[in-house]
C-alpha cells in the first residue's frame, strides 16, 4: 500500500535542464515549462548547474523555494554537457523524460506535442531545428555536415542530432551509459538497442541573452566522438572482426608487395636489396601480426569486461513467460 503511494506521487515528466552561466535566462525558462506543462502533467524540473561562474546557482535556489516541483544539482566545477544531463537522468523520477536547454533557444511548447509522440509508441522523439537561428559559418554548416555524417555512419536518419530538446522514455536513458560528450548520439545508441525513434520539427528561437557555449572547436569532438560510438556500436563485443579486418588488408598488401618484388627480380634482376617494397613488405608483416594479436587482446578485455560486472550482451525488451512449482512439467 505504501509502495502505492509512493508509486502515485512520482511525477509522470521529468524536464532535466543542464546549464552554465546563463543567469539571465532561468526565471523567463522556470516560468516557460511551468506554462506549458502546469495543467496538463505531474511533473518536476531538474535543473543541473554546471559549474556556472555567475549568479546562476543563486537563482536556481530561489526558484526551488518557491517551487516545490524545482530540484536543482550542483556540479563542483564544468564537468561538460553530457555529465550534466547524465546527472539530471539520473536523479529524474518521471517516466517521461525531457531535455532542453536552458538558453531559451528551445521553446517549451513543443514539449506536450512530444509527449503525445511518445504515448503513440516511439521510445524517443528528437527535435529538429528545421529554422534555426544561429551563425551560419560557426554553427549552421559545421552542424549541417556534423549531421550528414552521424546519420550515414550510424544508420539512424535524424536531420538534427545536436538538438537537446528532445523527449525519452525512462528505460532508455537508464540504459544508455554517457561519457565525454555522447550526449548527442543518444537517438542513435537507443535505436542500436531496439528503440523506436522519431524526428519532430520544433520551433528554434534566436538567443536574446548570454552567449553561445559551442564553436567550431566542437565539430573535431563530435568526429572523435563518432569514431567511438561507431567502434562501441559494431564491434564492442566482437573487436576481433575490425582489427582481424585491418590485419587481413595489411597481409593482402605484404603478399602483393612481396610477389611485384619477386616479379622484379626475376623478370628484370632488380636487386631486392634496393628494392623499397621489400622493407615495405616486412612492415606490412609485422602489421599484420600486431593488428592479429591487438584483436585477441581486445577480445580478451570484452570478455573480462562483461563477465566481471555480469553485463549482458544483449538488452531485453520484456519477458512473458509462466512461473509454476512442477519446474515446467505438465
Amino acid at each position: 500500500m505504501a509502495k502505492q503511494k509512493t508509486e502515485a506521487n512520482l511525477p509522470e515528466v521529468s524536464v532535466v535542464v543542464p546549464l552554465f552561466n546563463e543567469q539571465d535566462n532561468l526565471t523567463a525558462l522556470h516560468e516557460q515549462i511551468t506554462q506549458a506543462l502546469a495543467d496538463k502533467y505531474n511533473y518536476e524540473i531538474v535543473f543541473v548547474d554546471d559549474g556556472s561562474a555567475d549568479n546562476s546557482f543563486n537563482i536556481l535556489s530561489r526558484l526551488h523555494q518557491a517551487d516545490v516541483r524545482v530540484c536543482v544539482i550542483r556540479f563542483r566545477r564544468n564537468f561538460g554537457q553530457t555529465a550534466a544531463l547524465s546527472a539530471g537522468f539520473a536523479h529524474a523520477r518521471g517516466k517521461i523524460i525531457i531535455a532542453i536547454d536552458a538558453d531559451l533557444q528551445n521553446d517549451p511548447t513543443d514539449i506536450p506535442e512530444m509527449i503525445t509522440q511518445l504515448d503513440e509508441g516511439y521510445d524517443v522523439v528528437s527535435g529538429w531545428r528545421k529554422k534555426r537561428h544561429d551563425n551560419a559559418i560557426t554553427r549552421l554548416i559545421p552542424s549541417r555536415i556534423a549531421n550528414w555524417l552521424i546519420a550515414r555512419i550510424t544508420g539512424v536518419k535524424l536531420h538534427d542530432f545536436g538538438c537537446t530538446l528532445k523527449a525519452y522514455r525512462r528505460e532508455v536513458v537508464v540504459e544508455t551509459k554517457l561519457y565525454g560528450e555522447m550526449h548527442r548520439f543518444i537517438p542513435a545508441l537507443a535505436s542500436w538497442n531496439g528503440a523506436r525513434i522519431t524526428e519532430m520539427v520544433v520551433n528554434h528561437r534566436p538567443r536574446s541573452t548570454g552567449v553561445t557555449k559551442y564553436g567550431l572547436g566542437r565539430t573535431l569532438k563530435v568526429v572523435l566522438d563518432l569514431i567511438t560510438v561507431k567502434f562501441l556500436g559494431s564491434f564492442s563485443t566482437k573487436p576481433i572482426y575490425i582489427f582481424g579486418g585491418l590485419g587481413a588488408l595489411s597481409a593482402l598488401g605484404a603478399v602483393f608487395c612481396g610477389l611485384f618484388v619477386l616479379y622484379q627480380k626475376l623478370a628484370h634482376n632488380f636487386s631486392m636489396n634496393r628494392n623499397p617494397l621489400l622493407i615495405l613488405t616486412a612492415i606490412l608483416i609485422m602489421a599484420t601480426i600486431q593488428f592479429v594479436l591487438m584483436g585477441l587482446l581486445a577480445e580478451l578485455l570484452v570478455r573480462t569486461y562483461h563477465e566481471s560486472q555480469n553485463r549482458p550482451t544483449y538488452v531485453i525488451k520484456e519477458i512473458l513467460e509462466s512461473h509454476r512449482d512442477d519446474g515446467g512439467r505438465k
